[in-house]
């Protein structure tokens, strides 16, 4: 994605704040309860952000209704934006596999 969209991305409101949040997989309503914003809200910017590559999917884990529900983590680690005269360049750090295949077993246990 190209630096401009990804800062138009990042500008919407509670985009960088799912991001914080998103260390640890969360699904909507957690990340909705945690940031105090509406869960249609939750949705819309969890739709944008995983349609950006800033955030994935990370599986399913029972809520506690007992209904699965989709948790979503940040695939980024930092993002660094350098302006040029002439144009905007973006460095960008992904999670390390290992971290998220770590972290996908951990989750796993704890459903069990």
């Amino acid at each position: 994605m190209e630096a401009v969209e990804l800062l138009r991305v990042l500008g919407n409101k509670y985009n960088a704040e799912i991001l914080r949040a998103t260390n640890e997989p969360m699904s909507a309503q957690e990340l909705s309860d945690e940031l105090e914003i509406p869960i249609a809200t939750s949705y819309r910017r969890i739709e944008e952000l995983t349609e950006a590559d800033l955030l994935e999917l990370s599986g399913r884990e029972f809520s506690d209704e007992g209904r699965r529900t989709k948790v979503y983590r940040r695939n980024v680690d930092a993002l660094e934006f350098s302006f040029e005269e002439e144009s905007i360049d973006v460095s960008v750090d992904d999670r390390p596999d290992v971290d998220n295949s770590l972290a996908d077993v951990w989750r796993d246990l704890k459903a069990e």
